[in-house]
């Protein structure tokens, strides 16, 4: 400590290079922060204790493929299932392409027994379960759209040729899609397919059906007792928890962790080579001054722990900046309706900014590691030889 006053009036000889040099590890860390909450907040997606006992089961082969709705019945005679419902990926456009948020057709009857999660006065529940045009709006997305109790919505289908008629019955908070999901009637959506393909059985089908456990623990064995009652028919199923459908639905995106890696990676090599140039140069600049600490009796751990001090508040100083600006501005962005509802929300946790601190230390390490090396074993006369 008693070498502090030195080391900062070391750093501040060239206040405009020491500026640069923080605000560029600064945003650099700033992308790194960035990069390693979307990753986190990928791999973790919202849960609630609800969710826990939630199950998701699909097509065996693709999410594209569809379920006959005759599956319901069966699904629920199961033991340990506590409620089912099915649901249908919609996709409709609301205005503009642009507006995309998530949109199901689901089954209204068990709806608020499965998503036991979601908060909404009772009132507003029997308004939606009675109405057949009914939808209900996640409070975030009533909000992106300025909707209010009573709004009419207009849908055109994308996926279907049915432009469904909305009115919003019910604006729920909670839920592990944080308010940004609209849903409405499944039996709407099928009275507009047979209208389209007529009333023949292959009308009545889903996208994927929602199943609720009575315990946590049933759920692994809920999960192979349906997809061993429908393994030898036309449509096969893949059952499992709810979190791990939505990674499962995240892997098809590829492999996010190696690319955000990858370019975290890129990131610091970048950061190391910006930081040894400027300790490098500085270390230069100040030969004759090393020199002469060196002939008043400072040992070469002294003159060490000098230059590795300086580059690490340097570096750590730049860290932690760009770390804590990434908390403050992510925790008033409106993820959820920044991203469409592709990322719920964005919180920079405390570990991620403990790898952050950590890139630094790294970087304030190996930028001047040799550098402060060479100095600090460079013989007094030749430092002091040296033209200033």
């Amino acid at each position: 400590m008693k070498f502090l006053r030195l080391l900062l009036n070391n750093l501040l000889r060239n206040r405009r290079r020491t500026f640069l040099t923080i605000s560029c590890i600064a945003v650099s860390l700033f992308l790194i922060a960035t990069l390693l909450t979307v990753l986190s907040e990928l791999e973790n997606p919202p849960q609630t204790p609800q969710s826990a006992l939630r199950l998701i089961s699909r097509h065996r082969v693709s999410l594209a493929n569809i379920l006959p709705m005759s599956y319901r019945e069966k699904m629920a005679r199961i033991e340990g299932v506590d409620a089912v419902i099915g649901s249908m990926w919609f996709g409709g456009v609301y205005k503009d392409p642009k507006n995309f948020f998530a949109q199901f057709a689901s089954d209204a009857d068990q709806f608020f027994h499965v998503y036991a999660d979601i908060s909404l006065p009772e009132e507003q529940k029997q308004a939606y379960i009675q109405d057949r045009t009914g939808a209900l709006a996640g409070e975030n997305l009533a909000r992106r759209f300025g909707w209010k109790l009573g709004a009419k919505i207009h849908l055109k289908g994308a996926l279907f040729d049915f432009d469904p008629e909305l009115n919003i019955r019910g604006i729920y908070s909670g839920g592990g899609d944080d308010g940004s999901t609209l849903y409405f009637h499944w039996e709407y959506f099928n009275e507009a397919m047979r209208k389209l393909f007529g009333n023949g059985e292959g009308v009545n089908f889903t996208g994927f059906y929602v199943l609720r456990a009575r315990s946590a623990d049933l759920v692994p064995t809920i999960a192979e007792k349906v997809d061993a009652l429908f393994k030898n028919t036309s449509s096969p199923t893949k059952t499992e928890s709810e979190k791990a459908f939505v990674l499962g639905f995240l892997a098809m995106m590829g492999n996010i962790r190696l690319l955000i890696t990858s370019i975290s990676s890129v990131v610091i090599f970048t950061i190391v080579l910006v930081a040894a140039n400027t300790m490098a140069m500085s270390i230069r600049e100040r030969v004759r001054e090393i020199g002469i600490l060196k002939a008043l009796g400072f040992r070469k751990l002294h003159i060490l722990t000098l230059l590795l001090g300086e580059s690490l508040l340097l570096a750590l100083g730049g860290a932690l900046l760009g770390s804590c600006a990434a908390k403050f501005l992510y925790s008033r962005v409106p993820m959820a309706e920044v991203t469409s509802g592709m990322i719920q929300r964005f919180y920079v946790t405390p570990a991620t900014m403990v790898i952050c601190a950590a890139i630094g230390l790294f970087v304030g390490i190996v930028s001047a590691g040799v550098p402060a090396w060479q100095a600090a074993r460079r013989r007094v006369v030749d430092a002091l030889r040296e033209v200033a």
